[in-house]
């Protein structure tokens, strides 16, 4: 069975997307249809900006899942059996599998983005790596800190993402290393994503979800929040917006897409994060980027 994955924030690079836009006449056309939906030409910041324009909260979503959900429409032998997307990339996924459409899709991520960055702004928080480190010992020394710090990336066996207050987070790093993490380094990212720090985005983002249409999708979505299949178009709303303050548990997405049969991932969208992400889960299966 063929699985297909789609990646989230930081996968982001200058020019993203160009040789789309310049080879299919129906990238082009959904590219520009994306320009007047947003109300900018993200286009020119994809094609041709700078690192530091395309890091900007409301670029980089949806450059990411413009570059995603295009690509994967232009895909002549797309037939996905199961599809998952890491955090944003989530969205680019339902997409991609009927769920949603490229225009609901499109206005749901850039409202996220935003959302975000409000909360964002509310507190200083932040999110750091840990590296070989057992995930219950990285639990458990979030839940002894004084402050908000959980774990927010299960993003492969001895790779770890924590979330929440900077003060918290440098703790916990603290602690990590001393409880011999190999790593445990603070990321330059804009705050705390995927922890209670992100509860005014949440609010936020719900209206906008249950006031869009969400329909059957042609195949099964591993969500972060269950890490399981999921088909019914009311479990997918309930689920993407418990995502923004529950961890992503990709480790264990992927492990279940394996148990229900998929041989194969494709990695939809740019870079290769995914692919290096599936590789180090089991190594047994064939990776694509597509």
């Amino acid at each position: 069975m063929k699985a297909y994955v789609f990646p989230g924030q930081g996968a982001q690079f200058t020019g993203m997307g160009k040789d789309l836009y310049e080879n299919s006449a129906l990238a082009k056309e959904l590219f520009e249809k994306a320009n007047e939906i947003l109300g900018f030409r993200i286009t020119d910041i994809m094609f041709e900006g700078t690192a530091e324009e395309l890091k900007e909260t409301k670029v980089t979503q949806p450059a990411v899942f413009l570059h995603s959900v295009i690509l994967a429409k232009t895909l002549t032998d797309f037939k996905p059996d199961m599809v998952a997307g890491h955090s944003l990339g989530e969205f680019s996924a339902l997409v991609a599998n009927g769920a949603l459409s490229f225009e609901d899709g499109l206005q749901l991520v850039s409202k996220r983005a935003l959302a975000m960055q409000k909360a964002c702004e509310i507190t200083p928080s932040t999110m750091a790596a840990v590296l070989n480190l057992d995930d219950k010992i990285v639990e458990d020394i979030c839940a002894s800190i004084d402050g908000v710090v959980v774990a927010a990336n299960y993003n492969c066996p001895g790779q770890l993402v924590i979330s929440g207050e900077y003060k918290a987070v440098e703790l916990a790093c603290e602690k990590m290393k001393e409880a011999g993490a190999k790593r445990a380094l603070i990321l330059p990212v804009g705050g705390a994503f995927h922890s209670p720090m992100m509860e005014p985005a949440r609010e936020e983002l719900a209206a906008a979800i249950e006031a869009t249409t969400f329909s059957t999708p042609i195949c099964p979505v591993y969500q972060n929040v269950t890490a399981n299949a999921v088909s019914n178009p009311e479990e997918i709303k309930k689920n993407l917006i418990i995502q923004l303050t529950a961890p992503v548990k990709w480790t264990q997405s992927v492990q279940q897409m394996i148990a229900d049969g998929a041989s194969s991932f494709t990695e939809v969208g740019p870079g290769k994060v995914l692919v290096g992400l599936v590789n180090k889960i089991n190594k047994d299966v064939e990776t694509i980027s597509a």
